[in-house]
């Protein structure tokens, strides 16, 4: 298991045992997440259904096919944000799709970039990748900022690109290559 760490922050990926915590984040920031999310059914926010994606997250990885990561606090108390390295291809694109998220209480405070800038960085190297891909809604300024601030460049504009919250919303199309690639 992956395990990355911050002066402020133990990131890993998840096992069985922290269906509980990934419920509490995600029961905790419902509607602070909601319009930058799809939308959910009700079954989304059950301890069953965590623990399935936790379950369904360790197959993405025992496959190679994406690396998602809970960020803890440093005790292991509370899960503060969630990233994932998604559609993760190989080949002669060695490429995936970067998605996060941050809980309410710790925005604004830098941790989201520390433990994306780490995230990133093992993303680039030992995993072995030549791009990550993010993509924001253009009102979700903080998205963009964060981005640009971790070194990513705009690549392109892409119109009604995901459906958000029942609505299909336009989106910047951004990249982080290998500095060496």
């Amino acid at each position: 298991m992956t395990l990355l760490t911050t002066p402020r922050t133990r990131i890993r990926h998840a096992g069985e045992a922290d269906a509980a915590a990934l419920w509490q984040f995600r029961m905790d920031n419902r509607a602070h997440l909601a319009p930058w999310e799809p939308l959910r059914e009700e079954r989304y926010y059950t301890q069953g259904h965590c623990a399935q994606t936790i379950f369904d997250w360790r197959e993405s990885i025992r496959l190679d096919r994406g690396y998602p990561f809970l960020v803890f606090d440093p005790d292991e108390r509370e899960v503060i944000a969630t990233f994932n390295l998604a559609n993760l291809v190989r080949g002669v694109f060695q490429a995936c799709h970067l998605g996060y998220a941050v809980a309410q209480k710790w925005q604004g405070q830098g941790l989201m970039r520390e433990a994306l800038e780490l995230g990133l960085a093992w993303a680039l190297g030992p995993l072995g990748l030549h791009r990550v891909m993010a993509n924001y809604m253009p009102r979700n300024e903080r998205s963009g900022r964060l981005l640009e601030r971790l070194g990513f460049q705009r690549e392109g504009y892409a119109p009604r690109y995901l459906c958000i919250a029942g609505t299909w919303e336009d989106h910047v199309l951004t990249s982080l290559i290998h500095p060496k690639g």
